[in-house]
């Protein structure tokens, strides 16, 4: 297992696990190795609507959709 699919793994647990925060810093490590991913992207959304940070979570879904526009995850 790569690097960026183990922080994957660990932030989509914690984030599983109600521990937002936390989920967030692994995304944006991975983000940090990878920033052409969608699926990242769409984690690091989704983490930060989980922690009610709209706008925030916005922009990642949208550069989600920048990347793939055909992205069906995108939330």
């Amino acid at each position: 297992m790569d690097e960026i699919q183990n922080l994957v793994v660990k932030g989509r647990s914690l984030l599983e696990d109600g521990k937002f925060d936390d989920a967030l810093a692994f995304f944006e490590q991975a983000l940090l190795l990878n920033q052409g991913d969608p699926d990242l992207w769409n984690y690091k959304g989704t983490t930060l609507r989980s922690l009610g940070r709209y706008e925030d979570a916005m922009y990642c879904f949208n550069k989600s959709l920048e990347i793939d526009p055909r992205d069906k995850h995108a939330s």
